[in-house]
């Protein structure tokens, strides 16, 4: 199986001073599913925002077989998708339908191209019309798939999720675990929400004081650690 995500002695410190990563050693391959979890402040965050070159630290990093460099980060940044934790973050123009269509345009699309695939993906996760509506007017669970919708029309290879069960109602948070169930790209979910980890991930790993300190199937990090219990 190919590695989409490879990271070797990864670290990082922010200009306060701290040291976010201490040697992150993962990889994440082709089509897998994995929970990143550990308490606050332990670096699961910034290790996603490496993965798009926002954050670049000391160590080697590949994502897509590219080194996560200068040269490589537009490249990159096509390949990987950020969910952010709260959608409204990434909910920006008039409509549900330019919100969606902006990121293939950006790509160099024509209007009606970037139209199509927006009108692809919002059908793929379940919003099949009202696409003139504003983003502003829809509940959570909508905003989150009008978010996800914008990701999947780049066509990534790799999807990273920050807490995306924060703001969805339990209707909400299983209609996303059977959408994210059928997308075919790699995920790496940032949670604390167990249950939501057991049921879209084979395998999770535990961040502790910017290391990862178990990489193991989800039920026995969970229990190793007592994660969420």
């Amino acid at each position: 199986m190919s590695c989409v995500v490879n990271s070797k002695g990864l670290r990082y410190r922010y200009d306060s001073g701290f040291e976010a990563l201490r040697g992150v050693d993962f990889r994440l391959h082709r089509g897998e599913n994995v929970a990143v979890l550990g308490p606050n402040g332990s670096g699961k965050t910034t290790f996603l925002l490496h993965l798009n070159g926002i954050l670049r630290g000391e160590g080697e990093l590949k994502v897509c077989d590219l080194p996560v460099d200068e040269k490589h980060l537009t490249t990159i940044r096509r390949h990987v998708g950020f969910l952010f934790q709260d959608p409204e973050d990434q909910l920006f123009l008039p409509t549900i339908l330019e919100d969606v269509a902006f990121g293939p345009a950006q790509a160099g699309l024509s209007k009606a191209e970037a139209e199509a695939r927006a009108a692809e993906v919002l059908a793929q996760v379940g919003v099949v019309d009202g696409w003139e509506r504003a983003p502003y007017h829809l509940s959570g669970g909508e905003k989150q798939r009008v978010a996800l919708a914008g990701i999947l029309a780049v066509r990534p290879e790799v999807l990273m999720l920050d807490e995306p069960t924060t703001h969805l109602d339990p209707p909400g948070r299983r209609k996303l675990i059977d959408l994210l169930k059928t997308l075919p790209q790699a995920k790496l979910v940032v949670t604390h929400d167990t249950a939501f980890a057991r049921a879209l991930c084979e395998r999770a790993v535990f961040f502790d004081a910017g290391r990862i300190v178990a990489d193991a199937p989800v039920t026995e990090v969970v229990e190793r650690y007592g994660w969420g219990l």
